[in-house]
């Protein structure tokens, strides 16, 4: 009988001595360390709308070309040289005036022939250096029915009749002793060159003094066939 107590104690004890144990062995195991990671919230849209780029406007708008308001191109510009003296391309204004050595210079009366007018004075160095070529061509071209006129402002004749003999000048020579003359010929400084077609339309116009070659391109421009040279 003791001995049956004594199994069944030991029985009790070793059961007990192994429980132990096992719940020594689960104290001393080290947890896992688990980290919980929170689901990911669902995105909120932004309440602002996105922009999409834009082309930038000129701050400026369009310019038309003037005179295109219909539609229609621009106009080129005339390629053609304005001359600063306002009779070119007009008819020659009236001009009579009495001549030196008698008589009297009427432009209408030489309709249909060319015409280089000249006004001048013998007070004006350049206009007295200009006579002896201006007699030239006037003898050369004589025969093209060229027709040289002087015209001396506000002087007398008998301070110009003198200077002219004395070149032994070929063509007329007039008188304006007022000025008016100068004045309606926009003559305002001297001297003052114009050169008029046969149809009495002023074709060319120069500020002297000038030279042979200048004096030749406005010879040419009423002299239609002819060479004209310096």
């Amino acid at each position: 009988m003791r001995t049956f107590f004594a199994v069944v104690l030991g029985l009790v004890v070793g059961i007990g001595a192994a429980v132990g144990f096992g719940a020594a062995l689960v104290a001393l195991t080290p947890t896992p360390d688990v980290r919980v990671t929170p689901a990911p919230s669902a995105a909120v849209p932004s309440q602002t709308p996105a922009l999409s780029p834009t082309p930038l406007a000129s701050a400026a708008p369009a310019l038309t070309p003037a005179g295109s308001g219909n539609g229609a191109a621009p106009t080129p510009a005339a390629s053609r040289t304005v001359s600063p003296f306002p009779l070119v391309d007009k008819p020659a204004p009236t001009l009579t005036a009495p001549q030196v050595g008698g008589g009297a210079i009427d432009l209408a009366a030489l309709r249909g022939k060319p015409v280089w007018v000249v006004f001048t004075g013998t007070y004006c160095p350049p206009c007295r250096d200009e006579y002896p070529v201006m007699n030239g061509f006037a003898a050369r071209y004589a025969d093209a029915g060229l027709v040289v006129v002087a015209i001396h402002v506000r002087e007398a004749e008998q301070t110009v009749a003198p200077f002219i003999s004395s070149l032994n000048v070929v063509f007329p020579v007039g008188l304006d002793e007022d000025g008016s003359r100068a004045g309606a010929w926009d003559a305002a400084a001297l001297p003052v060159h114009y050169f008029i077609d046969a149809q009495g339309i002023v074709r060319d116009a120069a500020l002297g003094g000038i030279g042979p070659d200048v004096m030749a391109r406005g010879l040419q421009a009423i002299l239609p066939g002819v060479t004209v040279k310096p």
